[in-house]
């Protein structure tokens, strides 16, 4: 059967890559049980099936909720957008036809395999427990139970099976890879004649009427446009407000200062050296007491002359990597060593040697040589500190309270922000020249779209009304209000006289240039071999040699059966190019290892033929897609 759609269905788009992934990763478990609940108009069907405005909001509410959750700082309007509805749209239509072809071709799976896939897969680890057994709880938290999931498992894997059974098995003929990487990487040998612009540009000098003329023509009236503007005025509660109105006394920071020493208090560390004799923890008792006894007579000797220890160390440790430095093993803090090592080592004073000490690698005799840390700062060093965060941790406890009493103010009593900031004792703020989309550099309300949104919304602009209470940053909520507002408007001609002539002699340089081009390029095709005043340079898709990417593309676009080959470029506002294609020659040297491009060409190849193979499914399977309704707004409510 796939041999069929791979003799006949020659137009092989080069699309965006068909994500094979499971289906519930994207919609959500919890997604798959609503499929079969009430819905309202269709926005689609399948085989005879319909997929209804209610399940489209579904699902592309849980794709929404679980976008913010990867990107908590990124507005859900950026997802909440016709594209990305009819992305989810798209996906669903794309379950239904493989679920269809998959219960056609009496596709299963064995409960061996769905057993080792849960075990085995990353993207269920959050549905295992640590001996690798289904954790109900975590399933019940997704409303499902483990036959529901293992259903839904068996169904996922053979939907996939439905395309991978052409993607997995596609391979891109010889032939036509030979053929693609020839035209991919070819080279031409050129001469290129640029009409710039900017050197006409000097000698244009336009007229008034002509300026009036640019000025009036409509497709230019974008230029000359002021932005809609307001100056507005607007409330921010943050933590740091919240803060401003928090007390704490001395003996609550001083009884916090206690609580958390450990905190203010430098970690101690000890500069150690050491001399072990290697005896692993399994080696057999003979053995590991021979070691200890040779242990016991390089502490004994250690002992008496601690001044030689690391020259001990340098003849007998049998630590290669202290060794050589005498046994030195430098700074180290609590945790960084075996337990009965760094218990011996903290407990001596510098220049002393410990006894003979045990651990999984043998035997050890250690001398400390210095010591760092331990210094507690004192009150009064870390005071200011402890008072802001204590006073931190308060505010965010208080913070949703407030917040409460925030929003409900500016919408109970919409016609100022006063009340709002006289009842919370917040600042009353302004700003100008505010518009719809953030400005460069902005900060704070100023730089959130959701509030801009609102600002210029109909309750704030036309309504002259408080805006709701927008989160505008973690902990941080503000409401703004218009004070006075600005439409959009065009400029008068004698403030941008000066802006039209720029573009009356862009224009006009443009059009001069592309004459000059042109008749060059009518007399090359009467005088193919014409000397041109350019050097000849090779080119390729890959080295560019600094020529526009228009010229690149053309030159190499170029009918080549007939040489020297002529084309003229239109560069636009840049001018024109005229090139000569002397030469066609071989694959570019510049790009030795074809490897990585033959395997994005397979690659390309398998979801050309997958895309034909997938759209034949629906047309196999009727697939009707209406223009989706606008739904729902996925956004968090307000």
């Amino acid at each position: 059967m796939f041999d069929f759609f791979r003799k006949h269905m020659r137009v092989m788009q080069f699309a965006l890559v068909l994500l094979i992934l499971p289906s519930f990763v994207f919609f959500g478990i919890q997604g798959y049980s609503r499929f079969g609940e009430g819905g309202n108009a269709t926005v689609a069907t399948v085989a005879g099936q319909a997929i209804t405005q209610a399940e489209l909001d579904a699902a592309h509410r849980e794709q929404v909720d679980r976008m913010r959750r990867q990107a908590p700082n990124v507005d859900a309007k950026f997802f909440d957008t016709p594209e990305m509805r009819q992305r989810t749209l798209d996906e669903m239509v794309r379950e239904r036809v493989t679920l269809a072809a998959a219960g056609k071709l009496n596709l299963t799976t064995t409960d061996d395999r769905l057993r080792r896939l849960f075990v085995s897969d990353p993207q269920f680890a959050f549905l295992r427990n640590p001996d690798g057994s289904v954790n109900k709880d975590a399933l019940a938290q997704q409303g499902m139970s483990s036959e529901m999931f293992a259903q839904r498992l068996a169904q996922d894997i053979a939907q996939r099976q439905v395309l991978l059974g052409v993607s997995g098995s596609a391979f891109a003929p010889v032939g036509a890879s030979t053929t693609a990487m020839d035209a991919l990487l070819q080279q031409r040998q050129v001469q290129v004649i640029r009409f710039d612009a900017k050197d006409y540009a000097a000698k244009i000098v336009p007229t008034d009427a002509e300026l009036q003329a640019f000025y009036d023509n409509p497709a230019n009236a974008a230029q000359f446009m002021a932005p809609e503007q307001a100056t507005i005025e607007y409330v921010v509660l943050d933590l740091d407000t919240i803060k401003k109105g928090i007390a704490v006394n001395e003996d609550d920071l001083r009884k916090y200062y206690e609580e958390n020493a450990a905190r203010y208090t430098t970690p101690e560390e000890r500069r150690a050296s050491h001399i072990l004799i290697k005896a692993d923890k399994d080696a057999p008792a003979a053995e590991r007491d021979k070691a200890r006894a040779r242990a016991e007579a390089l502490q004994a000797e250690a002992k008496k002359n601690p001044a030689a220890f690391a020259e001990l160390a340098k003849k007998n440790s049998d630590d290669p990597g202290s060794a050589e430095r005498g046994g030195d093993l430098d700074f180290f803090g609590r945790g960084a060593m075996v337990k009965p090592f760094e218990d011996a080592a903290f407990g001596l004073k510098p220049g002393e040697v410990s006894a003979v000490v045990p651990t999984d690698f043998g035997y050890h005799v250690i001398v400390v040589t210095a010591t760092r840390g331990g210094e507690k700062r004192s009150f009064e060093a870390v005071r200011a500190e402890i008072e802001d965060e204590v006073k931190r941790q308060l505010a965010q406890k208080r913070f949703a309270e407030v917040a409460t009493e925030f929003t409900n103010t500016v919408y109970e009593q919409p016609d100022s922000l006063q009340p709002v900031v006289d009842k919370l004792k917040l600042e009353l703020r302004s700003a100008q020249g505010v518009q719809r989309a953030p400005k460069p550099g902005a900060t704070g309300p100023l730089a959130s779209p959701k509030f801009l949104e609102q600002l210029f919304g109909n309750e704030a602009l036309r309504n002259k009304r408080n805006t709701e209470a927008v989160e505008t940053g973690p902990s941080q909520l503000a409401s703004g209000r218009i004070v006075s507002y600005a439409p959009a408007r065009k400029l008068p001609f004698a403030e941008v006289k000066a802006r039209a002539q720029a573009g009356v002699v862009a224009e006009m340089a443009a059009a001069q240039a592309r004459k000059a081009g042109q008749a060059r390029l009518a007399a090359l095709q009467q005088a193919p071999d014409g000397a041109l005043a350019a050097p000849a340079v090779v080119v390729s898709r890959v080295q560019r040699r600094d020529l526009p990417p228009p010229v690149i593309d053309a030159v190499m676009r170029a009918d080549t059966g007939k040489l020297p080959a002529l084309v003229g470029v239109d560069l636009g506002e840049g001018g024109y190019a005229v090139a000569r294609i002397d030469k066609v020659l071989g694959r570019d040297p510049a790009v030795a290892d074809l490897s990585q491009l033959s395997t994005q060409y397979a690659q390309a190849w398998a979801e050309a033929e997958t895309t034909a193979y997938y759209n034949a499914l629906k047309t196999r399977f009727k697939v009707e897609v209406n223009a989706p309704a606008a739904g729902e707004a996925a956004s968090a409510p307000r």
